[in-house]
């Protein structure tokens, strides 16, 4: 799949602003973002239901919006609300898309009773879909949107409204999905669903802010952030958030983690030291490794009124340039 110049305007509204996106076949693509931040209309364009006020979106060799009646046959789309029939059982949902998708009846009662036994529903075959759990609405929903097999799954944030148990098990059923080769594209708001990416897409207020494989966005942040201990860790906060080295402080319990600026890393440690000592706070200070947390707080609040896409002197972050594509191309 491929998006180059991907825009969509809601009167004076930008919505989404000039994306450029690639997601290789059989990959977990993530997208992330505030919300507000363009995720879910990005998709609904992607995959044909809202029409572009600007761009080029390739997806399967087929040219969208003009092949979207197409290109809906080979995908598949699953919404972050329940959205199937809640009068109707387990069984009847996934035999009435199973209908709507055209499989013929033999190979249409074959798929439902594989996806009833792999999605662990078959014991919840006679139920009707309205009285199930979280977690089993959201097993039946993928199934829904797989029962014809699509080469390119769309998620819209799909675990928004589930346990974390349910959360795990479904990104399993995600990468089984991946390594039979169906490519995945799916909007989230966690930090450790977006960490389990192949590749991740930062969205912020429109706009693609980051664009890479999770581990590299983080390590090239390298040398910007610093853990403090102390038993004063309010006072600590305050200290450093008066500096203008330090983008952003967060506690955990005792401890905080600090994100300095692109051009304050050297020196770092001693400075930071430096500044709380003034400030009358005992504390040790050391550099820890980047997380996706950090990219995260980087890419979308560097100064507040300043758009980092505005200023030519700070780059947008992508990593991995063409990874993933050598053996199975993009879709």
């Amino acid at each position: 799949m491929r998006a180059r110049g991907l825009t969509r305007r809601f009167g004076e509204l930008v919505a989404v602003d000039h994306v450029d996106l690639d997601v290789p076949r059989g990959q977990i693509h993530g997208f992330l973002g505030p919300n507000g931040s363009g995720k879910s209309t990005t998709i609904r364009m992607l995959c044909g239901l809202l029409l572009p006020t600007e761009g080029e979106i390739n997806v399967l060799g087929l040219d969208i919006p003009r092949q979207s009646e197409t290109l809906r046959r080979r995908i598949g789309y699953m919404t972050q609300r329940f959205s199937l029939f809640e009068d109707l059982s387990v069984r009847e949902n996934l035999e009435f898309l199973a209908a709507v998708q055209e499989l013929p009846r033999d190979r249409a009662k074959q798929r439902v009773g594989e996806l009833l036994r792999e999605y662990r529903l078959d014991d919840r075959a006679k139920q009707l879909a309205g009285t199930l759990s979280g977690g089993q609405k959201q097993r039946l929903a993928l199934a829904a949107a797989i029962i014809h097999e699509p080469e390119l799954l769309f998620l819209d944030e799909p675990t928004s409204a589930v346990d974390p148990e349910s959360r795990r098990d479904f990104w399993d059923k995600l990468f089984a999905l991946a390594d039979a080769g169906t490519s995945i594209l799916v909007s989230t708001h966690y930090m450790d669903e977006a960490e389990r990416c192949h590749r991740l897409a930062i969205l912020d207020e429109g706009r693609l802010v980051a664009d890479g494989p999770p581990q590299q966005l983080a390590e090239a942040l390298g040398g910007r952030t610093l853990r403090v201990d102390t038993d004063a860790p309010r006072r600590a906060q305050k200290a450093l958030l008066g500096s203008g080295s330090v983008q952003s402080v967060a506690q955990v319990g005792n401890v905080l983690r600090v994100l300095l600026h692109r051009a304050q890393v050297e020196d770092s440690v001693a400075r930071v030291e430096r500044r709380l000592a003034d400030a009358g706070v005992d504390a040790k200070v050391s550099t820890v490794a980047p997380n996706l947390e950090d990219v995260f707080v980087d890419v979308t609040h560097g100064e507040p009124g300043h758009r980092r896409d505005d200023d030519p002197n700070i780059p947008l972050p992508q990593m991995g340039e063409g990874e993933g594509d050598g053996e199975g191309g993009k879709p």
